[in-house]
């Protein structure tokens, strides 16, 4: 009988980054052989509490994976039946995202309920501990979150030395596996036409939410250096403001920039994602803190050059002047790195951003799942 793996966390028909791995991390484990089904949510944020527009996709269901569209995150009364639910389920792995303290009352009651099993062993993929923007309740959410887990993987240096503030139970750190459910590269030029965009720019591309932590406005302020406007550099931004958007209108219009800019700041679909990544010479991530990416392995996936900034787990994942340019979350160091990378040339990286992926394997996490498991690994 086939072993049975539960992923709880974001899935279709929610959208972002997370919802994208969770669906990916399932195909890795169908494939080897598990009964997968994820276990989604059917109200995940108040509509109040979520910064975009819509938190649910406009694209299909992705085929081929099971998905339950059951946990309320602010009703104790569905923790308690999805809760009950999967103890009685023993599904022989739980996998929980855990990305934000506002989720730890909600996943840490439905744990507590399933390992009365005595069965099921709860292991934690935690993306963030401490978050990015601090609220009232985070450590306590968090502690509450912590103590049935068995173990936990974590993608940066930075979140396992957080989470190790809240516990001592066994963490195994993983570099944060490729992005490669979104197709193949296309053509440039091709990938241009389909977007509308110039065919002979230079178009460097900041992809992603947009959130304060990110630092677009660093980003957009390096724009106006002199040598930038010269080169004739034009700046993609790809994604939805999760915050106020007039503060980056204002910085716009204050630096006179804008005909240097390609705004497209809607949600960008699934589908559209290779054009994006496509189209682009460069990948800026211009941060100013940061945990890790997951723009980092959608670039090299798609066998993009990247600029990262000197934060976070970042230039660990960006071996500077192989696979990109690391440099000061500053401006002027920004737009020193983006000229760096022309004179560089794309073709440049293209060897080591080969080499570096193989490092970025679903197989490579779904075995540390397992190995924290107490389970083999295949042979």
């Amino acid at each position: 009988m086939a072993k049975k793996v539960v992923i709880i966390g974001p899935a279709w028909p929610l959208r972002g980054g997370l919802a994208s791995f969770d669906e990916r991390l399932a195909k890795q484990f169908a494939a080897e052989g598990y009964e997968t089904v994820i276990y989604t949510f059917s109200l995940q944020y108040p509509g109040f509490l979520f910064p975009g527009t819509t938190q649910y996709s406009t694209e299909p269901a992705p085929a081929g994976i099971h998905i339950k569209v059951c946990i309320n995150s602010i009703n104790p009364f569905n923790w308690f039946k999805t809760g009950n639910e999967l103890r009685e389920l023993r599904p022989d792995l739980v996998v929980i995202r855990y990305w934000l303290p506002l989720m730890g009352p909600c996943l840490g009651t439905i744990l507590r309920r399933i390992r009365k099993n005595r069965f099921s062993r709860l292991i934690c993929i935690a993306d963030n501990v401490i978050p990015h923007e601090k609220r009232p309740g985070d450590t306590v959410f968090t502690r509450y979150f912590v103590q049935p887990v068995h173990a936990f993987v974590t993608m940066s240096e930075k979140v396992r030395k957080d989470l190790a503030l809240f516990t001592d139970k066994p963490v195994k750190q993983v570099v944060h596996p490729l992005y490669d459910n979104f197709g193949e590269a296309v053509d440039k030029q091709v990938a241009r036409q389909q977007l509308g965009l110039p065919a002979e720019e230079r178009i460097v591309l900041f992809f992603g939410f947009i959130r304060k932590y990110k630092g677009l406005d660093l980003l957009l302020t390096a724009m106006q250096d002199p040598a930038i406007r010269q080169a004739g550099i034009k700046l993609l931004v790809a994604g939805e403001f999760y915050e106020d958007r007039k503060e980056y209108d204002e910085l716009i219009s204050r630096l006179g920039i804008a005909p240097q800019l390609i705004l497209r700041t809607d949600f960008i679909a699934d589908s559209e994602v290779r054009y994006y990544l496509s189209a682009a010479d460069f990948v800026i991530q211009p941060y100013r803190n940061a945990t890790q990416s997951g723009v980092t392995p959608l670039a090299y996936h798609f066998e993009k050059p990247m600029l990262v900034t000197n934060v976070g787990g970042l230039p660990d994942l960006v071996p500077d002047k192989k696979v990109g340019i690391v440099t000061e979350p500053e401006p002027a160091a920004i737009a020193d790195g983006i000229l760096r990378l022309y004179e560089l040339g794309e073709q440049r990286f293209l060897p080591h951003l080969r080499e570096e992926k193989k490092k970025y394997s679903w197989s490579v996490l779904s075995d540390t799942i397992r190995e924290l498991a107490g389970e083999p690994n295949r042979q």
